[in-house]
């Protein structure tokens, strides 16, 4: 009751306000896993199909051909898709299936678009991490929702609210 009269009064000291504008400049909307997994399936038909098919039956001829020299046809394809998603996060941060979705991918430190070096990271990081149980279920378990190779990066994918 005290309070109420103090506040009544003018006597009670107003708590103070935190800048809402800081927390907003500071704080980061990591993108769901649903829009990580969709924007991934988009970016899979739409670069690695593509890249896929130029290397089995341009470069390596026939899918015989690949076949017998899979390591090397799986090279040509994670170096060709490598340069080709890394010019895309460095250029805008966005992939096109990342783009359809407004997600973007963002360096931690800066919150904005990633390096080279760490976008070359990012792909190295996801490549690996992607053939293993773990690395495909840790970012389930994480509050912000990032996976494996961004923790090892630096990196993040977050919603673009500028759109």
């Amino acid at each position: 009751m005290a309070r109420w009269r103090d506040t009544k009064q003018g006597k009670a000291s107003k708590p103070k306000k935190v800048s809402s504008s800081k927390t907003k400049k500071n704080k980061l909307h990591y993108a769901g896993v649903l829009d990580k997994i969709k924007a991934f399936l988009t970016d899979t038909f739409m670069l690695a199909m593509p890249v896929m098919y130029v290397v089995i039956y341009l470069i390596m001829g026939s899918l015989k051909d690949a076949g017998a020299n899979k390591a090397t046809s799986w090279g040509y394809i994670l170096i060709a898709l490598g340069i080709i998603v890394v010019s895309f996060y460095v250029k805008s941060g966005q992939t096109p299936g990342l783009k359809a979705y407004n997600l973007k991918v963002v360096d931690i430190n800066t919150k904005q678009k990633p390096s080279i070096i760490l976008a070359v990271l990012r792909y190295f990081f996801f490549t690996i991490v992607a053939f293993s149980v773990f690395g495909l279920f840790y970012s389930f378990f994480r509050k912000d929702k990032r996976g494996v190779h961004d923790l090892l990066s630096g990196t993040a994918i977050v919603k673009d609210i500028k759109q």
